[in-house]
């Protein structure tokens, strides 16, 4: 097996991981508000998990973890890896949308620890924040499908 096959099988393994990663998050994200419960969803055989806030936190905190090693992996193969691809507009779009989910969920993270005090006029903020950056890139990324725009292109 070559270099380029290993390279392109790990890739469409990362894409394939980062997906199921971003659909779980999306699920869980979801499940934090109870509109699974409110619309019935829940009450579907086999889906009563999705109203058990406790159970869709940890999922949510699991994939974010996941996430967050996913896009470190990527960002320092990208930085350490010559020749270097060049990020895409769709990328650059994608990748900002990213870290502001990333930043505001740490954020959110944040202000469950003992100690610390946000005011609620901030945490409704973060909260709000996190939504609209989530349906950003919902947006963002079902319009690169659509268009098969690439995060990258080769130098």
């Amino acid at each position: 097996m070559t270099r380029t096959a290993t390279i392109s099988g790990s890739a469409s393994g990362l894409k394939r991981l980062y997906g199921v990663t971003l659909v779980v998050l999306a699920i869980s994200g979801f499940a934090q508000m109870p509109i699974f419960k409110r619309y019935y969803i829940a009450d579907i055989p086999g889906l009563g998990w999705l109203a058990q806030y406790y159970v869709t936190h940890l999922i949510h905190y699991l994939g974010a973890a996941l996430l967050l090693g996913l896009v470190a992996y990527v960002v320092t193969g990208w930085l350490s890896g010559r020749p270097r691809p060049r990020l895409t507009g769709s990328g650059i779009a994608r990748g900002v949308l990213l870290v502001g989910l990333i930043v505001t969920g740490v954020l959110r993270v944040i202000k469950n620890f003992s100690g610390i005090y946000m005011s609620a006029d901030w945490i409704v903020f973060l909260d709000m924040l996190h939504i609209a950056l989530v349906m950003a890139y919902f947006v963002a990324a079902a319009w690169a499908a659509v268009g098969k725009k690439r995060w990258t292109t080769q130098p």
